[in-house]
């Protein structure tokens, strides 16, 4: 409903005067119940390990890794994503140490849940970590086998269902793949075991930081991911994913990247009404990163980037900033509370 306003009788910078009556009545607020934190724990490592593509975030070791969850809960983040980075050793054409039973990410994920047993932990369903070609899938000639990669899938979110992990997350873009490990989990009573679908997930160029997070960069080469990810021009091609995504058995869809497609999130919370998540990925983290530790831009860009995301429609977001954001908020709320203390005393 358009309501007519005029001035003088509307002067909408009466609520601009100072920051309590902006923060008063802002219609977007971010908290940290919103972020997510991913974390990259590597195989055989002790310490951490720069990842020069992503200023500030690193490679653990599960040592390492365990005293890191921690620094994230204590700012305030109780969600994280884990990706394995696997010895290049164990690395196959299909991936195959991804359904090994006793294979590192899976054992992990149990030392993590054992310490931390609320905190929710989001385990990603894909072969790219695991593959000597990078790909998400099987690899045959120069196709990737659908149905045999939903086939490792299933059997590979199994795995993770039982290891602990709270939220299964395909982010393969395989066909099918949603009913197949759905119908799994429920046949093998993993029935409360949530499946987060990265359903509207671009052939996105912004994703180099991350496949060198995972070595899966030099593997992959120039290779592209065209024939299962989506094309980036295309906004009702997302609308069928999500759908059917849906229809399969998901609890929460995913649009990533997140910045370029808040078009897209905005879409999807509107069309389906389901929770929906949103990832910033590793391009978009590094280059406002880069950018605030050369001092063009103001650090507050990564708060602006992450305000707009939630804006657009995102319940949730996974991004490399969630915990310094996250300390932020809880600085500004700590600070806030002296100051009202201060006034009433």
């Amino acid at each position: 409903m358009f309501i007519k306003r005029k001035f003088p009788n509307t002067r909408l910078r009466r609520l601009r005067k100072n920051s309590n009556l902006i923060d008063l009545v802002a219609e977007t607020k971010l908290s940290s119940n919103d972020l997510i934190q991913p974390i990259f724990i590597k195989e055989n490592y002790d310490g951490k390990e720069d990842i020069k593509s992503m200023p500030g975030i690193f490679r653990y070791g599960l040592g390492d890794a365990l005293k890191e969850i921690e620094d994230i809960i204590n700012s305030g983040v109780n969600s994280i994503a884990v990706f394995p980075v696997i010895e290049a050793s164990k690395k196959n054409s299909k991936g195959t140490e991804a359904i090994n039973k006793d294979n590192f990410i899976s054992n992990s994920i149990k030392k993590i849940k054992n310490q931390f047993p609320e905190l929710v932990l989001i385990a990603d369903v894909a072969l790219d970590p695991y593959t000597d070609h990078g790909h998400d899938g099987v690899l045959k000639g120069k196709e990737i086998a659908n149905d045999e990669t939903v086939k490792i899938l299933t059997e590979q979110s199994l795995l993770l269902a039982d290891a602990g992990a709270d939220i299964i997350a395909p982010s393969d873009m395989m066909d099918g793949r949603i009913g197949s490990i759905r119908k799994a989990l429920e046949k093998e009573d993993f029935k409360n075991t949530i499946l987060l679908s990265y359903a509207a997930k671009y052939n996105s160029n912004f994703y180099g930081p991350f496949r060198d997070a995972v070595s899966s960069a030099s593997n992959l080469g120039k290779a592209s991911k065209s024939s299962y990810q989506m094309n980036i021009g295309n906004k009702d091609e997302a609308l069928h994913e999500v759908a059917i995504d849906i229809d399969e058995g998901a609890d929460i869809v995913m649009v990533k990247p997140a910045m370029p497609y808040l078009d897209i999130i905005h879409l999807v919370k509107d069309s389906f009404k389901i929770p929906t998540f949103a990832y910033q990925v590793s391009g978009e983290f590094s280059m406002l990163k880069h950018a605030i530790d050369q001092g063009w831009l103001d650090e507050k860009v990564m708060l602006e980037s992450l305000i707009s995301i939630k804006r657009a429609g995102a319940d949730a977001i996974l991004s490399y900033a969630a915990k310094e954001i996250s300390k932020e908020i809880k600085n500004k709320w700590v600070t806030l509370l002296k100051f009202k203390i201060r006034t009433i005393l």
